[in-house]
């Protein structure tokens, strides 16, 4: 029979982690309001397709040898801050524009594929599903809490997406984004500049 208690917890755990301020819920908030809500759920769907794969890698096992396998983590986080640095290329490149540059129909097509690799690319969402699925796991299991517990951080994952691009995405929040966007964007560029450059520097440190 699997713990109530300790599911709860795992799902509170896993909700505060993928809703609290970082990179992902950043990028997605900034999409959602510069380009539309459409486009931002895309750009969430994919955040989420990507904790689907880290899920699945932390419930099978597999996150414990990745975070002990110092050069998988050295990769990732080599490749993730000069992802996050690219992002922030481009945000500054875009408050330095006077006129917003329209969106068209095939630039949209990436956003799924941007979201996807800005998650994938992340080393902290592995170390993050490795302590999430860890609380309320003790000796002797049953393995199905895992499964379960996993179901419902993903699910958790894509509401939460989902609910920064529709809340950021309303006439609202576009009409902000329209009044300060050069200095959102230099705000969102300098986030993600200093996340970039600091996994980078920890993965040359060691």
């Amino acid at each position: 029979m699997i713990d109530a208690i300790g599911l709860a917890t795992v799902g509170v755990a896993f909700g505060v982690m993928v809703a609290s301020p970082g990179p992902a819920t950043v990028a997605v908030m900034a999409t959602s309001m510069s380009v539309g809500r459409k486009v931002g759920m895309r750009f969430g769907l994919g955040l989420s397709v990507g904790h689907i794969f880290w899920g699945c890698v932390a419930a099978t096992g597999l996150g414990a040898v990745l975070q002990a396998a110092s050069q998988v983590l050295f990769l990732l986080k080599l490749i993730g801050g000069g992802y996050l640095c690219w992002l922030a290329y481009c945000s500054f490149r875009s408050a330095a524009r006077k006129s917003v540059v329209p969106i068209n129909a095939d630039a949209r097509q990436n956003w799924f594929l941007r979201g996807l690799m800005l998650n994938l690319t992340n080393p902290k969402v592995v170390v993050a599903w490795i302590a999430t699925l860890s609380l309320g796991v003790t000796d002797g299991e049953n393995p199905h809490f895992i499964y379960t517990a996993t179901i419902l951080c993903i699910g958790l994952a894509f509401l939460t997406n989902a609910t920064y691009a529709l809340v950021f995405s309303t006439s609202v929040a576009m009409e902000f984004y329209s009044r300060f966007r050069r200095r959102i964007e230099v705000v969102v560029a300098g986030l993600y500049a200093f996340v970039g450059l600091s996994l980078i520097r920890s993965a040359l440190s060691k």
